[in-house]
């Protein structure tokens, strides 16, 4: 299997596990409230994760420099965004939150603007942002609807989990490419769990934790998909492509959640759902042309 095959396979899966994970956050939150279950959730994927380094006797660094990248992570990728993406969902739709989500590339371009002299940000990939985002935009234009004042603190939630997740990647990009992307979760999953869960200790009803089937199913799946899988996938991603390219995942995976409907849920296609999804997959093509392909074809 060539290299360029398994990037483009690992990629195609990232969007895939991500592109479910919005509809099951919001079917898990009518088992569970949010920190309760965003902190299961890394329960799970921190015994998964423990038991693949065990098994494969993958290296796990310990020195300060690691155990401060773990630290940083747990905090800024998995207590922080995480705490804010399920308790947004609380109070707006799955589809508003992929729209303000699609803003991670921009931040993503900005931060690694400021902090990654290697990373070459292109005028066809700031096209490719543009159009991407405006596709996701039309995608969801018709579900789109701000009419409770909570609805604005959930938005301000998702953007700024947004901001964070970009953050996250720029410096993980710089300063853990050294790390095994199973190891550089390990511990930050676990941060994540202690964390979310005390927060849920303190803030949250343990009468509204019930334990259905459906809640249960939803943090095995995001647990291990969506967490061990897709994270392990991501950052072994960042080490072999450019950052930018990496984040359009988020103009993937709101077009994922809709055919995902469609075909498992027979629910309706609409003409802004087809052309939005046309449109934000035409932003990821431009956006990932290289450079050099552009220059032959104006030659």
């Amino acid at each position: 299997m060539s290299e360029r095959f398994k990037i483009v396979f690992v990629y195609i899966t990232v969007c895939l596990i991500w592109g479910t994970t919005w509809f099951a956050i919001k079917l898990g939150l009518d088992s569970f409230p949010p920190f309760f279950a965003a902190g299961v959730r890394f329960v799970v994927a921190g015994i998964v994760y423990a038991l693949i380094i065990l098994i494969n006797n993958i290296p796990f660094p310990k020195d300060s420099r690691s155990l401060k990248i773990y630290l940083f992570i747990g905090i800024f990728s998995y207590i922080i965004p995480f705490g804010l993406v399920y308790w947004s969902e609380q109070y707006i739709a799955s589809g508003l939150a992929s729209v303000i989500f699609a803003i991670y590339p921009f931040a993503v371009a900005i931060f690694s603007t400021m902090f990654l002299k290697s990373e070459e940000i292109t005028k066809s990939k700031i096209v490719g942002m543009t159009i991407g985002f405006a596709g996701i935009v039309i995608l969801f234009s018709d579900s789109l609807k701000f009419d409770r004042s909570m609805q604005f603190m959930g938005m301000l939630a998702a953007i700024l989990n947004a901001l964070f997740q970009s953050f996250v990647l720029v410096m993980v990009k710089k300063h853990g490419k050294n790390i095994h992307p199973v190891s550089l979760n390990f511990i930050p999953v676990i941060i994540g769990s202690v964390g979310l869960l005390m927060l849920s200790l303190f803030l949250e009803d343990s009468a509204k934790i019930h334990f259905t089937a459906t809640g249960i199913m939803t943090l095995l799946y995001l647990g291990i998909f969506g967490s061990v899988v897709a994270f392990t996938a991501y950052y072994w991603l960042l080490k072999k492509i450019k950052i930018l390219l990496l984040s359009f995942f988020s103009f993937i995976t709101p077009v994922v959640a809709i055919f995902t409907g469609y075909i498992l849920l027979n629910e309706k296609l609409t003409k802004y759902q087809l052309i939005g999804s046309t449109v934000a997959l035409a932003g990821v093509l431009v956006g990932s042309v290289p450079k050099q392909k552009i220059l032959r074809k104006l030659k």
